[in-house]
């Protein structure tokens, strides 16, 4: 039984940092590329970064220059490291990744508020 649990989100001030984790039982990231994507209030969940099995990386441009997604094949764990945080920011994290289908995790809150 595949499933991925997020962890790491919570309330952080503007400017502040926060990383986010996905750990993948049943599925091996080594293997798949792992997404992370953000749902706001009243939007559509967004792609925010992505990476590949050869470690290549890609990023919405509201994100450049601030996350960083990494991999530890080892824990079979992907990171979210969210750096200079904005309002902006505030929504639920979800991991996904794909094999037979799509897998979701169940999303963690990640509210930047003064």
């Amino acid at each position: 039984q595949v499933q991925l649990v997020e962890s790491g989100g919570g309330l952080v001030q503007p400017g502040g940092s926060l990383r986010l984790s996905c750990a993948a039982s049943g599925i091996s990231f080594s293997i798949n590329t792992v997404h992370w994507y953000r749902q706001a209030p009243g939007k559509q969940r967004e792609l925010v970064a992505s990476i590949t099995t050869s470690g290549r990386t890609n990023y919405a441009d509201s994100v450049k220059g601030r996350f960083t997604i990494s991999r530890d094949n080892a824990k079979n764990t992907v990171y979210l490291q969210m750096n200079s945080l904005k309002p902006e920011d505030t929504a639920v994290y979800y991991c996904k990744t794909h094999w037979d289908r799509d897998y979701w995790g169940q999303g963690t809150q990640v509210t930047v508020s003064s």
